[in-house]
Order: structure tokens, then C-alpha cells, then sequence
């Protein structure tokens, strides 16, 4: 087997400050919200990735261009519905749901989304 080389992986921890990027695409304001993002070739809301939020942070509305799966590593998430979702808990969301979340504590997630956000309507 051949031995993996230092180009063909990253490593980062969620523990790190510096390993996390303010989200803030363009022509969206959403403050208070990071992520880690490993693979260069995925699009922003793509594949995989760690999303954090800081207490009293919000999503922007957006719609799921495909499904999107995630597991609350840390804190809880509210969505837009009164949906709470907890430390532990993995959801699945269908492609074209449309929703925005906010945290009280602040919370990690790890997301899977098989296709980027998309604005809701």
C-alpha cells in the first residue's frame, strides 16, 4: 500500500480558532458564523464541512439545493419552525427545503450538503 503523501491530506482541529473562516459571502450579511472547509474543489455549502455559530448568531434564509445531513457536534440550533435540534442529534433535510436557524448557546455542526444554498422562493 502506498503511504499517504502531505499534499494528499489536511488536518485541522475544531478546537483551533485559526482553523475556522468567517462565512460571509458576498451579498449576504451573516455575522457570527464560521467554517472549516477542507476540500478546495467543493464549492462554499458543498460536500462536507464544520459549520459554528456563536451565541445569538443566525443563519441567512436559504433554500437546500439537494439534501443536507448534519450532526450537532455542540449546543442547539433553533429553526425558523420552533424546531430544536440538540448536541448528538443527526438530521436529514430534503433537497429544496427552505428554512433559517439561530442558536441562544452557539453551536458546532458537522454538515454534509450535496449541493450549495440557494436563496429561498
Amino acid at each position: 500500500m502506498k503511504a499517504v503523501q502531505p499534499h494528499e491530506r489536511k488536518v485541522v482541529n475544531i478546537h483551533d480558532e485559526g482553523a475556522f473562516t468567517s462565512y460571509d459571502p458576498s451579498s449576504v450579511s451573516e455575522t457570527g458564523t464560521q467554517y472549516i472547509q477542507l476540500n478546495e474543489k467543493a464549492g462554499l455549502n458543498e460536500g462536507f464541512y464544520i459549520y459554528r455559530m456563536e451565541p445569538g448568531a443566525s443563519s441567512t434564509p436559504h433554500r437546500h439545493g439537494g439534501a443536507e445531513e448534519f450532526l450537532m457536534v455542540q449546543g442547539e440550533l433553533i429553526d425558523n419552525d420552533g424546531t430544536v435540534y440538540k448536541q448528538g442529534d443527526v438530521v436529514w433535510l430534503g433537497a429544496g427545503t427552505e428554512h433559517t436557524s439561530h442558536t441562544k448557546t452557539g453551536c458546532v455542526i458537522a454538515v454534509y450538503a450535496e449541493a450549495a444554498e440557494e436563496e429561498p422562493g
